[in-house]
């Protein structure tokens, strides 16, 4: 079976299937290429797949995820590999919330997609104080020209939603139509006006089909979700002739001085090389620098395309608090659908935060109990863990009791990258590393985004869940391998080509030079349309 992959010398070859690789392959196909999609996790539509559940559902206790449930995670779309945070004296094992299938994490993700602002794009200026952070002057790209590709992503993921108030005049996305609002949403809709706050409804990328549950965490049954693995891949693969190799793991790429001559994978035991004219990695931001680093060789002794040391430095990831309201509704609130945001704490007098966003439902009461038990166990002071599993039950019901009684609000910090934050190889294990450490200066900024929350919701109660110190929130990393005009400070040129690497470019939010304060999907998606259109004049 794998002659047909392995006697062929593709046109392109792409490394993950999420928000970067799929849009990119998706328009390189259907301009006529040769594309061939290399995926570590399993297609969405195999037999054994897990939809419109937590796989943790299925769990025997503990329910957080470990290499044992490796089978249901890969089933779920769920990345199974550890990775170690070493950030502080006691480094901590886990597995982290990411896609690995189909889709990557857009099978997983919320569907909220909106573009940065303009002044994202030269991100200096929002944080003058931030003299220790490796954060540029601006990105070697600019907000117009990524505007005509914003546009197009948008049509492509058919997005739902209305207008930042808060935009520029001329802002003009083609959004479709959303439905009414919940009750409990509108409700906190006219209490931000009144207040004089500018709130919209948050731009989605979903169908509302009926019996919708906006599934996010979980893969969605109802082909509700426009996750890149229904928008882009599958009519890639069944319109264009596009072909997948999934449960497909890339180890490492071949590479002369500067050309990449081989993508070495291994899929069932089997260990096969690729070739193609030109390889794009997808593969995330934290497993993307991982193959770079583990493709090191006499030619590249610092991993492939790393002549700068700058492979895997530059970690971002986001502080994401959520904020649990309550609105005063007798009974249960409907607060499953992601429906509003306001973006008027983003530039604040003195600094740059980041938006506020519906969050959509929690996970069961359940599953979150136990993930808290296993935070407090192996944190700072274990034995807070050990009485905490006497009170568990108790935690439980009382989360079982408020949780579908309150809206809850995420509010998304901008992080800003330092190169001692970032990505390694444990040369032992395989594994992948972390080192990411919050500075004071980002630690200033959460407690002022904490303060802004409370002071404005302080009518409804509002119970705060931290969670923007916890480093096992990545869902939005980016930056591991930057683009950028300068190669002795930049692993990625303008148009996502490697510095110094004819045929290598990288599409996942490992690109960013800064994180914004918004969720990066859209930027991913618009940008790989962008960088499709250089690779379409190349082969």
């Amino acid at each position: 079976m794998l002659e047909k992959f392995t006697n062929q010398h593709w046109d392109v070859i792409i490394v993950g299937t999420g928000m970067g690789g799929a849009t990119l392959g998706h328009a390189l196909a259907k301009a006529g290429k040769r594309v061939l999609f290399c995926e570590k996790g399993k297609f969405q539509d195999a037999a054994t797949i897990l939809k419109g559940l937590y796989p943790e559902e299925q769990f025997n206790p503990p329910s957080v995820p470990q290499p044992i449930h490796q089978p249901l995670l890969a089933d779920a779309g769920r990345n199974w590999e550890i990775v170690t945070d070493r950030s502080t004296a006691n480094p901590k094992s886990y597995v982290p919330f990411i896609g690995a299938g189909t889709g990557g994490s857009t099978a997983l993700y919320g569907m909220a997609l909106e573009r940065f602002f303009p002044q994202d794009f030269t991100p200096r200026a929002n944080h003058p104080l931030a003299t220790d952070s490796s954060l540029p002057e601006s990105w070697p790209i600019t907000y117009d020209e990524l505007a005509p590709y914003y546009n197009e992503a948008e049509a492509l993921f058919r997005i739902r939603g209305d207008v930042d108030p808060l935009r520029d005049r001329h802002f003009n996305p083609l959004y479709q139509k959303p439905p009414p609002m919940t009750k409990g949403s509108h409700a906190l809709f006219e209490f931000l006006k009144v207040k004089g706050y500018h709130p919209y409804r948050l731009p989605l990328a979903c169908e509302f089909k009926e019996g919708c549950n906006c599934c996010q965490g979980f893969l969605c049954p109802l082909q509700c979700k426009n996750d890149s693995n229904r928008v882009c891949l599958t009519p890639a693969l069944e319109k264009f002739d596009a072909q997948l190799l999934d449960e497909c793991q890339v180890i490492r790429l071949e590479a002369t001085a500067t050309n990449i001559t081989g993508v070495v994978c291994k899929r069932h035991d089997e260990t096969f090389t690729l070739r193609a004219m030109i390889v794009v990695l997808a593969a995330g931001a934290l497993y993307t620098p991982g193959i770079l680093l583990n493709s090191a060789s006499t030619l590249w002794p610092q991993g492939i395309a790393n002549n700068s040391g700058m492979v895997g430095k530059n970690l971002m990831r986001h502080y994401v608090d959520l904020h649990l309201l309550n609105l005063k509704t007798r009974g249960i609130a409907d607060n499953r659908f992601k429906e509003l945001a306001f973006n008027d704490f983003y530039f604040s007098a003195s600094e740059k935060l980041g938006s506020v966003q519906s969050f959509g439902a929690l996970p069961p009461a359940k599953l979150l109990a136990e993930s808290l038990g296993h935070d407090l166990q192996h944190g700072p002071l274990p034995f807070v863990g050990i009485f905490y599993k006497l009170i568990q039950p108790i935690i439980q019901k009382y989360l079982a009791y408020i949780l579908p009684r309150r809206l809850i609000l995420a509010s998304v910090v901008e992080d800003l990258p330092y190169t001692d934050n970032r990505v390694e190889i444990d040369k032992s294990t395989g594994h992948l590393q972390l080192f990411y450490n919050i500075h004071p200066g980002e630690l200033k900024r959460i407690e002022q985004m904490r303060n802004k929350m409370h002071h404005l919701f302080k009518p409804f109660k509002p119970l705060l869940i931290q969670q923007a110190e916890n480093n096992e929130r990545l869902a939005h990393v980016c930056g591991t391998c930057r683009f950028g005009d300068d190669p002795t400070k930049s692993v990625l040129d303008k148009n996502n080509k490697a510095h110094g690497v004819d045929n290598l470019y990288i599409v996942d939010a490992s690109f960013f030079p800064s994180s914004g304060g918004i969720n990066p999907g859209l930027t991913i998606a618009a940008n790989a349309l962008r960088v499709a259109r250089v690779i379409q004049s190349l082969c």
